[in-house]
């Protein structure tokens, strides 16, 4: 009886996807022909996959991307059509339980290693159809780019190559959390993209069943993995894109670590974006850069692919391991930056240099002399510091953020000549507060002459991890403490006359969820007790707060 309801069940889904498939709007995808299949799974469970046949008899290469959000929006459709005219089947793929996909949502935890490998089961599947020349690839950004490193570990004998962009490779540390601070508001927003919802009430249960990072989350971090992915793969990275640190780590990982057809075949690509897709544009939030900026993805994802999986000699294979963009000033004649540069590895070589808090605001390259300097605020979690939207704010105007009142400026005199800074910034500060717990977030900007403050990089640091994600271990009043975090990779040439300009804070929502400051295990639900606390980061000769930063002495 129960087989005969999941056919059922099964036939149901099967139905209304072609009901659905055959309402939608019909748009023009060119000779190409779209198809909607459910793919089984090992354990029976069917995943649902759009499929973009190009014109012809075939056998093609297939790329896949695999996704939980929505894959039916026009301009997704016209993209993967676009990209299958050129001689290749494109399946769009959504996680299990997510849209018509059947099974339990259980985020990423069934792509990679483990008992269910959905990734490995689509190449697989995908090889073996008809039309297929049995050579897989595989593209996509964030959700698709993190689903990319999973799959990678799992080595499915058709997979050929990768193209991943804006990616990640822990989502304890880059994904469901960042610098240790929890994000529920964000997640539960999951539910929307879910077959069933309760899938992600679950599975949000679960997370806060595990408040460090243990064994449960080492199963979703592909950076313990690096000697098992074995393809060469296209990273691209964008430097206003907290995620950027996931995408320049696995260049790094699957380079040197990577297994034998990895190692040595990694390209990488960073350059002045936001994070995205197809949004690799020379106009990024207020700044528009020359047109240098500007990288035509699409075609080279085809040459890319051309050369892996159809043989072409297109010299892509020989192209520069790295290759950067090194941000300058806009808008003023002869200014430094804006231009692509070219390395054999990453990082790059810099001198480490410190930028030190000051008294009044300042700051500086020598080390503090006032022997009692500190700057307080408050961390008020009922009326926090607001850093509007859900994406970070990057290349737009701080002072919008830099003027509220419980948020603190440092900043150094005009340059009397440029200063690049190439590789990763490094913030160690020495705090105190009232709380048992509570977060420090730090910015880095790049103030014009006449007053902008245009935000590169920044990253939050959960105090209570301050000595590892493994454990909390919390505040006493007034004791200081050093707390020392990454803050972003970046590239840019500061200009003579421009300032530098780090702000610290410890609230900044909703882009930051706050922290209740009581040091109690954290909730879902922001719970009635928070309290605020007052914060102090010192800069005097025995806590001497500071940036750490990759100075360029010459090119």
């Amino acid at each position: 009886m129960l087989n005969i309801h999941y056919r059922l069940l099964v036939s149901i889904l099967l139905l209304q996807a072609s009901i659905a498939l055959a309402a939608e709007p019909d748009i023009d995808l060119g000779d190409v022909t779209e198809q909607h299949v459910m793919v089984p799974m090992r354990d029976g469970v069917k995943l649902s996959v759009y499929l973009y046949v190009p014109r012809g008899e075939g056998p093609w290469p297939a790329l896949l991307e695999q996704r939980y959000a929505n894959a039916r929006a026009t301009r997704t459709r016209q993209e993967l059509a676009e990209l299958a005219s050129h001689g290749y089947v494109v399946a769009l793929q959504n996680f299990r339980g997510t849209q018509l996909s059947e099974g339990r949502y259980v985020g990423y935890r069934a792509l990679g290693w483990g008992e269910k490998q959905d990734g490995y089961d689509t190449v697989e599947w995908l090889a073996a159809q008809s039309w297929c020349n049995g050579k897989v690839g595989t593209f996509g950004s964030s959700q698709a780019g993190y689903a990319q490193n999973f799959l990678a570990v799992t080595q499915p004998p058709h997979l050929v190559c990768q193209y991943m962009i804006d990616t990640g490779l822990s989502l304890f540390h880059e994904g469901y959390r960042i610098g240790g601070a929890t994000r529920p508001e964000r997640f539960k927003r999951m539910a929307d993209v879910c077959r069933d919802p309760a899938d992600n009430d679950r599975m949000l249960a679960e997370w806060f069943e595990h408040p460090n990072y243990d064994d449960y989350w080492a199963d979703e971090n592909c950076a313990l993995h690096f000697d098992k992915m074995n393809v060469p793969c296209f990273t691209v990275g964008s430097w206003y894109d907290f995620m950027c640190q996931g995408s320049v780590e696995s260049f790094i990982g699957r380079q040197h670590h990577g297994g034998e057809k990895s190692r040595g075949k990694q390209q990488l690509l960073v350059g002045p974006w936001l994070h995205g897709r197809f949004n690799k544009q020379s106009k990024v939030g207020d700044i528009e850069y020359p047109e240098n900026a500007n990288f035509d993805m699409l075609s080279h994802m085809i040459r890319w692919f051309d050369h892996h999986l159809k043989g072409s000699d297109n010299g892509i294979d020989r192209d520069p391991p790295v290759r950067y963009y090194t941000m300058g000033a806009v808008g003023e004649p002869d200014a430094p930056g804006n231009v692509w540069r070219q390395a054999e590895d990453w990082p790059t070589k810099s001198q480490l240099t410190e930028y030190y808090l000051q008294p009044e605001g300042q700051l500086t390259t020598t080390q503090p002399t006032v022997e009692v300097g500190s700057t307080s605020f408050l961390a008020d979690p009922m009326n926090p510091v607001e850093i509007a939207g859900t994406g970070f704010p990057g290349a737009r105007d701080a002072r919008i953020v830099e003027e509220q009142k419980e948020v603190r400026t440092f900043t150094t005199e005009p340059l009397g000549e440029s200063v690049e800074w190439t590789g990763d910034v490094h913030a160690e500060l020495y705090v105190s507060s009232s709380a048992k717990d509570t977060d420090f977030i730090v910015r880095v900007s790049d103030v014009y002459p006449d007053g902008r403050s245009i935000l590169i990089v920044d990253y939050i640091q959960r105090a209570r991890y301050r000595e590892g994600f493994e454990k909390e271990v919390f505040m006493e009043p007034e004791g200081v403490y050093k707390v020392a975090f990454h803050v972003g990779w970046l590239s840019q040439n500061f200009n003579r006359g421009h300032r530098i300009r780090v702000t610290v804070a410890s609230t900044g929502a909703p882009f930051y969820e706050p922290n209740p400051n009581t040091g109690e295990p954290l909730t879902i639900e922001f719970p009635s007790d928070a309290v605020v606390a007052r914060n102090t980061v010192h800069h005097n000769p025995q806590h001497a707060s500071r940036i750490i930063a990759p100075v360029v002495v010459s090119h």
